[in-house]
C-alpha cells in the first residue's frame, strides 16, 4: 500500500498523457449529443471517487448527476428512460457484476455508457461504449490508492470536455509529488493515534468524497470505527457523540468551505475534542489540535487528489504502528462481486 501511494504522481501523469487524445475525441462526440443527466455507478472506493465526481460535474457542467443504486437494476429490474443520459461505471477491476449489469441495462434503455477502469481487458471494457483507462499498472494492495486518485483524475478530464471552462488538472501530478514529502510528519502523528478505536472524518463539497474514502481506509486497514459527515450535516445530531479527546479528522482546504470548517473547529475546541486538520489554510491550522499543512498554492478545485494522499499515508502508517498488515485486511479480497 505504501509503495502504491508513492507511485501516484507518475500514475496520474501517465494517465493524462495516455488518455488525452481519447478525451478530445470523446468531447467532440458528446458535444453533439443532448445530455440531460449523468448517472454514476460504483461500489467501495470507486463509489467515493464517484461522490467527488458528482460534485465536480454538477458544479462545472450544470448537468444533474445521480449516484446510481445498483439494486434498482439488479434486484428490482427497474426499466429507466435513459435516452438522454450518460451512464458511467467506475471500477478498478472492471469486474463488479452489479456495476456491469447496470451498464448493460442502461445501454438497453438508450444511454451512452462509459467505463472507468484500470483493466483494459475487463468485462466492463467490453460492455461500455467507451472506456477510460487508469494507467496505474497492477494494484496489489487490497486497499485502493492509486486507482482511487486515477478515477478522480478521469472526472477532472471528463469535466474539462463537458464544461465551457477547462480545468487545470495538469497541475495535479506536481501537487501529488509535493504532498508525499509530508510522510515524516504523518509518521509522527500516527504515533499519537495508535490507540484510536473510533473517530469521525469530516469533509464538505469537493472533499466530501474524501471523508468517505479516509473513513473506509481506516476501517479496512486499521479496524478503526470511522464515521463520515459533511461539516454541515455534523451539527444535525452527530455532534452529540463528541466528548473530551474524541478524534475528528477534517479535510479543510482554503476555499468556499472554510467558514463552516472554522465554525466546526471552534465548537470542537469548546468540547475539548482532538481535531486533526488536513489543510492549506492558516486559520484552520491555528484552530486545530494538530494539522498537516499542504502548499497554499493548491486551489480548492484541485485539492481533492493532493489532500487524500497524506490521508492514505496516515491510514497505512497507522496500520503499521498498530502491528497490522494494511496489504491483507482480514476478511477482504481485492475484487468484490455483488449483485
Amino acid at each position: 500500500m505504501l509503495q502504491e501511494i508513492t507511485e501516484q504522481p507518475v500514475v496520474l501523469e501517465r494517465t493524462i498523457q495516455a488518455e488525452r487524445a481519447k478525451f478530445k475525441k470523446l468531447g467532440e462526440f458528446l458535444k453533439n449529443r443532448e445530455i440531460d443527466l449523468i448517472v454514476l455507478v460504483a461500489r467501495g472506493s470507486s463509489d467515493n471517487a464517484s461522490l467527488f465526481g458528482r460534485y465536480l460535474l454538477e458544479i462545472t457542467t450544470g448537468i444533474p448527476v445521480s449516484l446510481s443504486a445498483p439494486s434498482v437494476f439488479t434486484l428490482y429490474n427497474a426499466n429507466l428512460n435513459l435516452k438522454r443520459a450518460i451512464v458511467i461505471g467506475v471500477s478498478q477491476s472492471g469486474e463488479g457484476v452489479d456495476i456491469n449489469q447496470v451498464l448493460e441495462s442502461a445501454k438497453k434503455s438508450g444511454a451512452f455508457t462509459i467505463g472507468i477502469t484500470n483493466e483494459p481487458e475487463s468485462s466492463m471494457a467490453k460492455i461500455a461504449d467507451d472506456t477510460l483507462l487508469i494507467h496505474a499498472g497492477r494494484e496489489k494492495s487490497v486497499a485502493a490508492t492509486k486507482t482511487y486518485t486515477g478515477q478522480m483524475l478521469h472526472f477532472y478530464m471528463l469535466a474539462s470536455i463537458l464544461a465551457e471552462k477547462p480545468l487545470e488538472f495538469e497541475k495535479i501530478p506536481h501537487y501529488a509529488a509535493q504532498v508525499l514529502q509530508l510522510r515524516s510528519e504523518v509518521q509522527e502523528l500516527v504515533e499519537r493515534y495508535v490507540f484510536m478505536e473510533n473517530c469521525v472524518v469530516v469533509g464538505r463539497g469537493l472533499n466530501y468524497g474524501n471523508s468517505y474514502e479516509l473513513a473506509l481506509k481506516l476501517m479496512e486497514t486499521c479496524y478503526v470505527v470511522a464515521e463520515r459527515f459533511s461539516s454541515a450535516d455534523f451539527f444535525h445530531g452527530p455532534l452529540a457523540i463528541i466528548e473530551r479527546r474524541f478524534p475528528v479528522i477534517l479535510f479543510a482546504p482554503h476555499g468556499v468551505t472554510i467558514s463552516s470548517n472554522i465554525v466546526l473547529l471552534k465548537r470542537l475546541h469548546e468540547l475539548n475534542a482532538d481535531s486533526l486538520a488536513i489543510t492549506n489554510d492558516n486559520k484552520i491550522s491555528k484552530l486545530s489540535s494538530r494539522f498537516l499543512k499542504l502548499p497554499e498554492e493548491i486551489d480548492e478545485f484541485l485539492s481533492p487528489i493532493p489532500f487524500i494522499i497524506p490521508a492514505q499515508l496516515f491510514a497505512a502508517l497507522l496500520a503499521k504502528e498498530k502491528g497490522l498488515d494494511a496489504d491483507a485486511p482480514r476478511s477482504l479480497s481485492k475484487v468484490t462481486k455483488t449483485i
